[in-house]
């Protein structure tokens, strides 16, 4: 029994060595701040910042603000009193989390924009998609499904059609950005009619209502073109409960979640634009160490995953920006897209 107990001290011993050496080598906690856990780009914001930080040897966790600004307020005030390494934000309300930022750089504690960059005061690194040229995107392909539909090949002020685009929350740049690019897009194509309306909250119950409502009032809606894919599924629904079947009405939503995806595969949606969420998680990985040591970032391009990114200096800070791209029938099973739920295989490396 002795040399029982013996053994079994060794071995307890031994594993208290490797945890041990296993926590001295990390180097330090990060927590991340998710508004919502509520759709599939933010549960999986999770996963990939966790996997990504890890490579890097970071440790990390996760307070979900329930789309709740008090909450999210509440969390940064009790993460800025555990001192960690750094902290990642989603920002529930980008203004009232302004003095959240302001109290926890001034405690020597980094501050990382994760997808909602904020403006208004200095972060320590934003990571981003490029939202405006999502916009690009989609209105390119609003232009390509209308000429399709009509059989148009001539002049810009040819082209006809009318369009409901259903923006997510109102106070949400994201949302605004993509926006702002669509309609840059759309202004060359006078005859093309856009109907906008927010989904207050990114709600999907929501965007199903504006749905229905539109459809109701403006019959002759050709394409519906939602900011997000989770609305889509509502709109969807609307759809169908008003006897529609898939083509009747051209779809397109943006973001790349697995629920696209599917409904690309389904034949409702024709055209997906992806917000590159492993390239956005991957990035901050990339600068956690220059970000948690203080040093400085250098504008330039940079390689995240092979999307050729960009990293600038701006009046809130370093900001990357990360390139998305379309997801139709043809391309929809590649692998690259988040939507596809295969992460990358390939370990990143920090930015000397």
């Amino acid at each position: 029994m002795k040399r029982l107990l013996t053994v079994l001290l060794g071995i307890l011993m031994l594993n208290l060595a490797a945890w041990t050496s296993a926590a001295a080598q990390t180097k330090g906690m990060v927590y991340y701040l998710v508004p919502t856990l509520l759709d599939e780009f933010q549960t999986g914001s999770v996963n990939a910042l966790s996997m990504f930080l890890g490579q890097v040897g970071y440790d990390m966790k996760t307070l979900n603000a329930d789309n709740k600004t008090d909450a999210q307020q509440s969390q940064m005030n009790d993460v800025i009193a555990l001192k960690p390494a750094a902290i990642i934000l989603a920002a529930v309300d980008f203004n009232a989390l302004k003095p959240s930022i302001e109290a926890a750089r001034a405690a020597g504690i980094p501050v990382v924009e994760f997808d909602r960059q904020i403006t208004s005061t200095p972060s320590d690194f934003t990571s981003v998609a490029g939202t405006v040229e999502i916009g690009h995107i989609a209105g390119d392909h609003a232009i390509s499904l209308l000429k399709g539909k009509y059989g148009l090949k001539g002049k810009n002020g040819d082209v006809k059609g009318k369009i409901l685009q259903v923006l997510g929350d109102p106070g949400d740049p994201y949302t605004l950005d993509i926006q702002k690019g669509f309609e840059e897009k759309m202004k060359a194509f006078p005859g093309v009619k856009i109907i906008s309306v927010p989904a207050v909250q990114w709600e999907a119950s929501a965007a199903g209502t504006i749905v229905s409502d539109q459809m109701l009032a403006n019959p002759d809606i050709d394409l519906i073109f939602l900011h997000a894919a989770h609305l889509s599924v509502a709109a969807v629904a609307s759809l169908e409960a008003a006897g529609k079947k898939p083509g009747d009405v051209m779809l397109m939503s943006s973001n790349g979640a697995p629920v696209g995806l599917d409904l690309i595969r389904k034949g409702w949606l024709n055209v997906e634009v992806e917000q590159p969420l492993y390239a956005q998680a991957a990035a901050i990985a990339m600068f956690m160490d220059k970000v948690v040591g203080k040093k400085p970032i250098k504008a330039g391009d940079y390689d995240v995953l092979g999307l050729k990114s960009v990293v600038t200096m701006e009046t809130w800070g370093p900001n990357i920006k990360i390139p998305g791209s379309a997801i139709t029938k043809e391309n929809v099973d590649n692998p690259s897209f988040w939507g596809n739920l295969k992460p990358p295989t390939a370990a990143i490396k920090s930015v000397e």
